[in-house]
């Protein structure tokens, strides 16, 4: 019974670390609300695009409103084009913000007239987009599962650890095991299909996904070297409790950002302060 409890406490802290850093990464979309003739509209607004399409802006809007799209490349001294989002039914209008190479980054508003009413949503802070290079599913996909399954073994290890179950020794090494491939692996190679550079964390740059998959990795080896004579479950609790915290950071906190001036992709941030 015992055991059971423990896995299913694992399963519980992993679905939620993995919920919470979706919702608070900065290319989760932003939802917003506003009233159109007193009556309330929700949308989600995109803030990941890919290079090879035009990325299509959502609103839930009647189609007696006009709407307009305001973008202007990020941390470019320029002004906003505008695009007016067209009617797809009733109650749903749509715009296209233009394809950009991988890293490109645009920050965008958008104006609604309502007769003699004009709201604007996120002109004081714009929504940031940032653009990738499509990658695969055969990598994309196992990287995924596999990254799960290093959370969710590094959770249960540490659980197994607290509560001195034997078989928490043999799970260090799957857990070493699963972030290596997962991250040091399969990581790189999705890092490679999206934004042209196969790691750009330390020593190279300042991501934050590249820069705690290392932290994560680091810390279980630790782990598994001062465990390999004598237990010393206190390390592997901690490498857990390390990873549970590394891995709450938002995905893509910072990551590649195409510097507009230079041409070339460089490390930059994604402001994800504001979640809603």
């Amino acid at each position: 019974m015992k055991k059971f409890l423990i896995f299913f406490l694992a399963i519980t802290i992993t679905l939620a670390a993995a919920i919470y850093q979706r919702l608070t990464g900065p290319t989760h979309p932003k939802r917003v609300s506003y009233l159109i003739d007193s009556v309330e509209y929700k949308s989600k607004l995109i803030r990941s695009g890919v290079s090879d399409k035009d990325t299509k802006i959502t609103l839930q809007l009647p189609i007696s409103a006009i709407a307009t799209l305001h973008y202007k490349r990020f941390r470019v001294n320029e002004d906003f084009s505008s695009i007016p989002f067209f009617a797809v039914d009733e109650n749903k209008q749509e715009a296209y913000l233009p394809k950009m190479p991988a890293a490109a980054k645009l920050e965008y508003y958008i104006e609604i007239v309502d007769g003699a009413n004009t709201q604007f949503l996120f002109k004081e802070n714009p929504i940031t987009i940032r653009y990738k290079d499509p990658v695969p599913n055969w990598v994309l996909i196992p990287h995924i599962l596999f990254m799960f399954l290093a959370m969710l073994f590094s959770n249960l290890t540490g659980l197994q650890a607290t509560f001195k179950i034997p078989s928490y020794k043999r799970n260090i090494a799957v857990s070493l095991a699963l972030l290596f491939f997962g991250g040091l692996i399969l990581g790189p190679i999705v890092q490679k299909y999206a934004f042209g550079a196969y790691w750009t964390g330390f020593p190279f740059g300042y991501d934050l996904t590249d820069n705690k998959t290392l932290i994560a990795f680091a810390v279980w080896l630790i782990a598994f070297l001062t465990n390999r004579k004598k237990d010393r479950p206190a390390m592997v609790i901690l490498a857990a409790l390390v990873t549970i915290a590394i891995f709450s950071i938002p995905h893509s906190l910072y990551g590649s950002e195409l510097d507009y001036e230079s041409g070339k992709v460089v490390t930059g941030f994604i402001n994800s302060l504001i979640l809603f």
